[in-house]
């Protein structure tokens, strides 16, 4: 297993993806590509516009897993918190900021660099805990192990 001394699980790893830096274009089309009517700049915020990324749907290196529900950037301590649905049985997983390889703005989706099995498996989100240090060490420990296994 190959780790990045440099990864830390509760920092973007690209600010810029809250700004709109990261592709807006949709895999789907070309880079230059834009839907019907729209132009750069106007559909993603711009730089220090506070971004609300709840809703977002959230796509793993192998599909869908859910939607976000919540979204902090707190400095070294930013997270996501995904609402699977039904596809584990309506658990909500936590997702380090870390994990976070692309946001495309246009489609209102969050690509993460794990499979939905490493997402499945991972530790279970306590909404009381989120912002205590065992927990956080916790799912901070699990990202760190398997980045760059996805």
């Amino acid at each position: 297993m190959q780790q990045s001394p440099n990864f830390n699980p509760w920092s973007w790893r690209d600010p810029a993806a809250l700004a709109g830096g990261y592709d807006q274009a949709s895999p789907s089309r070309g880079p230059s590509e834009k839907p019907d009517g729209a132009t750069d700049g106007l559909d993603a915020p711009g730089p220090g516009t506070p971004l609300d990324l709840s809703g977002y749907r959230v796509e793993a290196t192998d599909g869908r897993v859910g939607s976000i529900d919540d979204a902090t950037n707190d400095v070294d301590a930013s997270y996501l918190v995904v609402d699977t649905g039904p596809w584990i049985f309506g658990r909500k997983v936590l997702l380090p900021a870390g994990t976070v390889s692309r946001v495309d703005h246009l489609d209102r989706v969050v690509h993460v660099d794990r499979s939905r099995e490493q997402i499945k498996d991972s530790p279970g989100v306590d909404p009381t805990q989120l912002r205590a240090q065992e927990h956080r060490e916790q799912v901070g420990t699990y990202f760190t192990q398997t980045y760059g296994q996805g």
